[in-house]
């Protein structure tokens, strides 16, 4: 029955790293790739991540750079890019989309910032309904006397452990995005 708990602590790693990639696409001061890479672009009736259409790169201090692989693509693209309500300026010029970051004002920060808290609750959110949903199963386990009293409470007890450990693992990951927005 330990597979039951090493099953809750592979939901949890998901869980994370769908935090991860959400916290990526929120803007720091500093470009990044994972800025803009997921953004959805409409090419040729289909719904594709700029990732998918070309490569991108970080070009110091505010430029992300994206060399698209067909040139039809660079309007969509841009225009994919410019409605992302990132901020920012863009301009396409051949197979390149060039995307430059302007400087985060106070208020446009502590928006950011607000928004990488929000993103953590809706985690530490899942996490709980997560967390009760095994519980509930263990209980069931329990009750159809597939796991002993010792066992359920052990089990219980580690889910319980694995939820706070990632819970801190949440606080850690949303420190370190409103450490990068400040800065």
């Amino acid at each position: 029955m330990n597979s039951l708990v090493e099953e809750y602590k592979n939901h949890l790693k998901a869980l994370l790293e769908g935090l991860k990639r959400e916290l990526q696409g929120v803007r720091t001061n500093r470009p990044h790739a994972g800025l803009v890479e997921d953004i959805k672009v409409d090419y040729y009736g289909q719904t594709l991540p700029v990732k998918q259409l070309g490569s991108v790169g970080v070009v110091p201090p505010r430029e992300i750079h994206i060399n698209v692989w067909d040139a039809n693509a660079v309007a969509s693209v841009a225009k994919a890019l410019e409605g992302a309500s990132l901020g920012l300026s863009v301009q396409g010029e051949g197979n390149v989309v060039r995307a430059y970051l302007p400087e985060l004002s106070a208020e446009r920060r502590r928006e950011f910032m607000k928004y990488a808290g929000q993103i953590a609750e809706q985690t530490r959110i899942k996490v709980r309904r997560e967390r009760d949903e095994w519980n509930k199963k263990i209980q069931k386990l329990s009750d159809d006397g597939e796991l002993s009293e010792d066992q359920k409470f052990k089990h219980k007890e580690e889910v319980q452990k694995a939820t706070e450990e990632t819970g801190k693992e949440i606080e850690k990951m949303v420190n370190v995005k409103i450490a990068e927005i400040s800065s």
